[in-house]
C-alpha cells in the first residue's frame, strides 16, 4: 500500500502552511551558490502545489520571503525578486489549469514595481478559481502584522468606530492580512530547522507542527504525504480531553 493511499480525505488540513527551509544549504552541499538552491525550491513548490490541489485541501500558504530577508546580501535579494517574477510568468498556466486562486499577504509595497505588477496581474487573472487558494508570504513578518492590526483597531477606536468591549478574537482576526483565510491547522518547516521564525504566530495557536529534515529542494510528493499522515494520527483537543472529543 502506497503512502498516498493511507490518506483520510476525509481529515485534510483545511489550512496548510509550509516553511521553505534549506534552499541555501540545498546548494552549499552541492558546491554551488545559493542562487541554485532558490531555483531548484521552485520546483518544489509546484510539486507541492499541484499535490495540495489533488488531495483536495483548501488553502496552502508558502513562507516565501519575509521581512527579515530584506538584510540578506543585495545579490541574493535581487536574485530572489527576479525569481519571483519569472515564477509568477511560467506558473499561470499551472494555476489556470488546476483552478487555484493565487492570493498574497505581506507588506507588498516593499517590493519592486516589476514583482508588484506581475504579481497583482496573477492574483487578477486567478480571482475566479475555486478548486484552492494558494497564498504567498511575501515580505511577510507575523509580529509585523499585529502590530498593523493593533494600530489599525486603535485608529477605530478612537474613531469611535468599534468599542473597546467589541473587541475580542474576531475583531483581531479580521484586521490580519490572513482574515479571509482559516486559522491554520498544519505547519510544515523543512530542512531541520524547529523555529517558527515570524511566521503566521497568531493563525497557528492550534496548528499542529511538522518538522522535517529533508532540505526544501529535496521536498517531493512522499515528504508531503507523510506530514499529512502524521497530522492524522495526531488528536486535536483544542483544550479539551480526550474524552470530550470522544
Amino acid at each position: 500500500m502506497s503512502l498516498l493511499d493511507t490518506i483520510n480525505k476525509n481529515n485534510l488540513p483545511k489550512h496548510l502552511a509550509i516553511i521553505m527551509d534549506g534552499n541555501g544549504r540545498w546548494a552549499k552541499q552541492k558546491g554551488l551558490l545559493r542562487a541554485f538552491g532558490h531555483e531548484s525550491g521552485t520546483k518544489s513548490v509546484r510539486t507541492t502545489v499541484e499535490t495540495c490541489a489533488r488531495l483536495g485541501i483548501e488553502n496552502l500558504t508558502l513562507y516565501a520571503f519575509s521581512t527579515e530577508n530584506w538584510n540578506r546580501p543585495k545579490l541574493e535579494v535581487d536574485i530572489l525578486m527576479k525569481l519571483l517574477i519569472s515564477s509568477l510568468k511560467n506558473e499561470l498556466k499551472t494555476l489556470q489549469d488546476n483552478n487555484i486562486q493565487l492570493n498574497s499577504i505581506g507588506n507588498l509595497d516593499l517590493l519592486p514595481k516589476s514583482a508588484q505588477k506581475e504579481l497583482q496581474e496573477v492574483i487578477t487573472k486567478t480571482k475566479s478559481n475555486t478548486r484552492m487558494v494558494l497564498t504567498l508570504a511575501l515580505s511577510y513578518g507575523s509580529r509585523e502584522e499585529i502590530v498593523n492590526a493593533v494600530k489599525n483597531i486603535s485608529d477605530k477606536v478612537k474613531n469611535n468606530i468599534i468599542s473597546i468591549d467589541s473587541i475580542d478574537e474576531s475583531i483581531i482576526n479580521q484586521h490580519l492580512y490572513t482574515q479571509n483565510l482559516p486559522e491554520v491547522d498544519l505547519l510544515i518547516r523543512t530542512s531541520g530547522e524547529h523555529r517558527i521564525s515570524n511566521f503566521l504566530l497568531w493563525q497557528i495557536a492550534y496548528a499542529e507542527l511538522y518538522f522535517t529534515e529533508v532540505l526544501w529542494p529535496d521536498f517531493k510528493e512522499e515528504d508531503l504525504y507523510e506530514a499529512i499522515i502524521s497530522y492524522q494520527k495526531r488528536e486535536r483537543r483544542f483544550g479539551k480531553t480526550s474524552e470530550q472529543i470522544k
